[in-house]
């Protein structure tokens, strides 16, 4: 029986991967939906690829040129982000949620309300609104399946475990391409050095994200949020080779361990094809040829973001949606070459503290309008903390 899918945010990264997985086995699925931004060419081949029902652009003065992509095609096409939640509207069995930013949180919660299977790449829809986003998923019967690769690797760690035995969870970051730089070097970091991720084909701004760390920051309240561990219990080691994706500790000293090549269609795989196992062609190591395994603890100095993760944790409430878009507003300022490289974790935390004294943020929010209002509150002050920098 074929499965109906939606893709969102299928010309990112993860989008690619997971359309890699479904071409490969195309009568198995019936695409629904794919979603984009300016990418209009691999849009519009992804959708002629897979047949898809509907094919949508995050930007309205790229309609047309879809259009023209897809003339002769049975595929609909649409624009901006309306058109994003009416396509979470169309019933799927699985939805990869793989679009970047809080710009996922609206489709992602929409989709859950068919009952279906999240597959989550989006981890800001966990960081800004994690227990609104559990609890409509358990109002639908829905289910949400993580796709980062360090917390499907928890996921995989935990299966047939019971939550109330594990002692710690241990995440692990390459440390990217500063992990050895003075922090003199890195105040002066460029933007091409901060993209040269040393293991991940990643995009622009992830890439970034993981240089600062403000990635891992993020994936360690996201840990938080899916698997209702609390705060300091959750741990994050430097592990350069990104063979280690994640362990979990039980209180009788078992530490159970993930491994597998930097491949990000492992993750992806395991949750399209949950609660089975099947083939993936993904590279299966050689562990003499790898020889030996390294870690060390993160230095704070050089990565403040993961400081403030656990600031943002203890404080609870509408923190993440602040700490979230500080952060893409500040990594805004950096790419437009406003601000420096650890300018960005000054501006998070001067606008977590500008937040905090208009505002309680250890009061949850209530609604998805409210993580929206605090998310524009937020940017607006990150600017203009950016602006103050920039001079």
């Amino acid at each position: 029986m074929t499965r109906r899918i939606s893709i969102f945010g299928s010309t990112g990264s993860i989008g690619q991967n997971t359309v890699d997985l479904i071409a490969r086995d195309p009568e198995a699925y019936d695409v629904v939906a794919l979603t984009g931004g300016a990418n209009i060419a691999l849009l519009s081949e992804q959708a002629r690829a897979l047949d898809a029902d509907v094919a949508i652009t995050a930007y309205e003065d790229r309609l047309e040129d879809l259009r023209a992509a897809l003339t002769g095609t049975r595929t609909e096409t649409a624009a901006g982000a309306q058109a994003l939640c009416d396509a979470a509207d169309r019933p799927a069995d699985w939805v990869m949620s793989a679009i970047v930013g809080a710009a996922g949180l609206y489709p992602g919660f929409a989709t859950l309300r068919h009952g279906g299977t999240l597959a989550l790449a989006n981890k800001e829809s966990l960081v800004t609104a994690g227990p609104l986003l559990m609890a409509e998923a358990a109002r639908n019967a829905a289910r949400i399946l993580p796709v980062d690769s360090e917390h499907s690797a928890v996921f995989q760690a935990l299966a047939g475990e019971d939550i109330s035995a594990v002692e710690r969870i241990v995440i692990t970051a390459s440390g990217g391409p500063f992990r050895d730089w003075p922090l003199e070097a890195i105040a002066k970091a460029t933007l091409a050095e901060a993209v040269a991720h040393p293991n991940w084909d990643m995009g622009q701004r992830i890439s970034i994200d993981s240089a600062s760390m403000f990635n891992k920051a993020l994936e360690l309240i996201e840990t938080r949020e899916f698997f209702g561990i609390e705060p300091d219990r959750i741990e994050a080691v430097v592990h350069p080779g990104s063979i280690v994706h994640a362990l979990v500790g039980f209180k009788d000293g078992a530490l159970m361990a993930h491994l597998g090549a930097p491949d990000m269609r492992h993750a992806i795989g395991y949750a399209l094809h949950w609660p089975e196992r099947r083939d993936l062609p993904v590279a299966r190591l050689d562990l003499a040829a790898i020889g030996t395994l390294s870690f060390e603890h993160p230095d704070e100095a050089r990565f403040p973001a993961l400081r403030l993760a656990r600031e943002v944790m203890a404080t609870g409430g509408r923190a993440g949606a602040v700490f979230n878009a500080a952060k893409e507003a500040a990594l805004d300022a950096f790419i437009a070459g406003q601000i420096g490289f650890l300018d960005m974790a000054d501006v998070v935390e001067a606008t977590l503290e500008g937040v905090d004294r208009e505002m309680s943020l250890s009061i949850p929010p209530e609604s998805l309008d409210c993580v929206a209002n605090v998310d524009h509150l937020a940017r607006n002050m990150a600017r203009a903390h950016a602006m103050d920098r920039a001079g």
